[in-house]
This record gives structure tokens, sequence and C-alpha cells, in this order.
């Protein structure tokens, strides 16, 4: 678990400085965005990742990497944005984004342990496409659930949701830095 635990965080790591590069290139424009717009920019990387690996063939530059890099950072908004609520043009100081990125970060590293206390690491032996499937399930759900006004009779939130996809992002970055995709 202790490999698991500090390749996680680099794989975060690397996203975080993107994030943080791009704040301060861009400033928190993504704050005006709402849900439904966050969830359609993580299914155009997953969907994009998705066609790559049918493709086996690409021809814009970013790679598969680039790609959930992008999609953890964007799950990362959403729980920013879940928080923060009201979703509006604000720009928010890098150090203050920096500590809200990082607050989401542990709160998915803490799920992330508990699951793969219980789930043994299942994850190791995913295949990239399954880790791109379920991240386009669990977008399809959470459209789901804001149609239906948010609310959900037995089933979890969007929140529990970004960190799912947070986490599966991350999975496919170990693996794809240990050459295993």
């Amino acid at each position: 678990m202790q490999d698991t635990n500090n390749q996680y965080l680099q794989a975060v790591q690397l996203s975080q400085d993107i994030f943080i590069k791009k704040t301060r290139d861009y400033g928190t424009a993504w704050r005006v965005l709402r849900t439904i717009s966050v969830v359609d920019q993580i299914f155009i990387k997953a969907l994009r990742i998705r066609t790559i690996q049918e493709l086996k063939t690409q021809k814009v530059g970013d790679d598969i990497k680039s790609e959930f890099m992008g999609i953890l950072n964007y799950a990362i908004i959403g729980l920013i944005q879940l928080e923060l609520g009201n979703p509006t043009v604000e720009e928010l100081p890098v150090d203050t984004t920096a500590k809200l990125y990082q607050k989401q970060v542990q709160f998915a590293m803490d799920t992330m342990q508990s699951k793969n206390h219980d789930y043994g690491e299942a994850w190791r032996d995913m295949s990239q496409e399954s880790f791109a499937d379920l991240i386009l399930m669990k977008l399809l759900r959470i459209k789901q659930i804001l149609q239906n006004d948010g609310k959900t009779l037995i089933s979890e939130g969007i929140d529990a949701n970004y960190v799912d996809i947070i986490n599966y992002a991350a999975f496919a970055l170990i693996l794809i830095q240990e050459g295993k995709h």
C-alpha cells in the first residue's frame, strides 16, 4: 500500500503542477463552469481517450496520459465547484486555489485508501480501456443525477462520482508510469 500511496501522490502532483501553472496563466476562469459543463469537459477527454484506444492512432498532440491528467484536474474542479457553490465570475488567488485543490486530493486519496483496503488493489489488473469506460459511466450517472435535480434514492451523489473519476484517472496514470498501459 505504501507504494500505491507514493505513486498516487506522484500522479496527482504532476496533474496539480499543470493545474497551478494554468491557474497562473488563465486565473480561475473555470469558476464560471456549472456542474454539467465540468461533466462535459471530462466527457470530451474520456471519449477522446476511448477513440484513440479504438483507432490506435491520434492526430492531436495531447497523448492519453495528458488526457487522464486533464480528467483528474477537471474532477477536482468539479469537487471545488460543489464545495464553493454558485458558479460565478470570481478570481481566486493562486494560493487559495492550491489549498482547495489539495483538500479535494486528500478527500479522494482517503477514499482510495479505504477502497483499496476492501478491494485489494484490484485496479492494478484493470485495462486502460476499463478506466476510460468507468469514467464515462460515472459521467453518465452524474448527468442522470442532474436530470433528477440532484436527488438520488439510494445512490451516491455527484461528489462520490467525481472522487471515483479522480481515482480512476490516478490509477491509469500510475499504470502508464509503470509501463503497463
